[in-house]
């Protein structure tokens, strides 16, 4: 028995919103087509897939539910490829106060054969829908688990992250601190502490606290914020440039190093033609500028790095 697409599709639609009216919504058809497809579909499969009344999956229903998503990325995919060498590939990125444009920059402007349009995600969890749906074909930020199936990705950069103070602050004088030094401090930061994995599982480690207060509003404003209030301190990226704003100092982090890493994400089923290519030249300019570079002894990463 071979599978009609539009009837898996109508049936993923409902599975989505478990509603008929709204999935015809999403679909552009009427409600009366969505539910011909369904049945349908159950006939050829021979198997109820929704409860009717409240609609609810039944059993075989969730069984098919993500073979189903599997098969109309496939589907989606071979139709992409046939115009994939006529569009670019759409790259993704995350973690802006952290300037994940200066590692794909230099990537990409190296291969000039490289089509890759740019553009932004508001965290991991968005860049990984994104992906799923076909949105876009690659994303660039720091992965850590949890991450859904059906998604790659590729270490390529391990930043090391320094301590900003004001100039006021008494770790402002010191030639370099250990993470040690930093327990029962709270380390600001102008996001969400909870989209915040990294600084999470270092505040764990070592003893600090994370806080947070209004709005993302780019490194000026961050850097503004430290001066203005001696008693804040926070992490940044080592080799990432700072504006010339006076009164601010990066102090290393030294005993152990903690490292921020930067991965590449892309589809697990028929990625865009470009991927590999685009795997590659990350990997030979790290190789160029030891961007993996890690001794256990000297550096720290979260207990699963990824």
């Amino acid at each position: 028995m071979d599978l009609d697409l539009g009837q898996v599709r109508a049936f993923v639609g409902v599975a989505d919103h478990l509603h008929f009216g709204r999935a015809a919504e999403d679909l552009e058809i009427s409600q009366q087509a969505v539910s011909k497809r369904i049945a349908a579909l159950e006939r050829s499969l021979g198997a109820a897939l929704f409860t009717r009344g409240t609609v609810r999956l039944t059993e075989a229903g969730r069984r098919f539910l993500e073979p189903a998503r599997e098969a109309l990325r496939a589907a989606d995919a071979a139709r992409d490829a046939v115009h994939a060498g006529a569009r670019p590939l759409r790259l993704d990125v995350w973690g802006h106060l952290y300037g994940p444009a200066r590692t794909v920059g230099p990537v990409v402007d190296e291969r000039p054969g490289l089509a890759v349009e740019l553009g932004m995600s508001r965290d991991l969890p968005a860049a990984a829908a994104a992906l799923l749906r076909g949105d876009i074909d690659a994303a660039f930020g720091r992965v850590h688990p949890p991450l859904p199936d059906g998604l790659a990705h590729r270490l390529v950069r391990l930043e090391p992250v320094d301590l900003l103070v004001g100039a006021g602050h008494p770790l402002a004088s010191a030639a370099a601190v250990r993470p040690s030094e930093l327990a029962g401090r709270e380390l600001w930061f102008p996001a969400a502490v909870d989209r915040l994995d990294f600084i999470k599982r270092f505040c764990d480690a070592f003893g600090a606290r994370a806080a947070s207060g209004g709005a993302n509003l780019g490194v000026d404003h961050l850097l503004a914020d430290l001066r203005a209030d001696p008693g804040r301190i926070t992490l940044f990226p080592a080799d990432a440039p700072l504006p010339d704003i006076p009164g601010i100092r990066a102090v290393p982090i030294v005993e152990p190093t903690p490292l921020y890493a930067w991965s590449l994400m892309w589809p697990r089923q028929s990625p865009h033609p470009v991927v590999p290519a685009l795997v590659r030249a990350f990997a030979e300019r790290g190789r160029r500028r030891r961007w993996l570079d890690y001794d256990p002894d000297r550096d720290w990463l979260p207990a699963d790095p990824a």
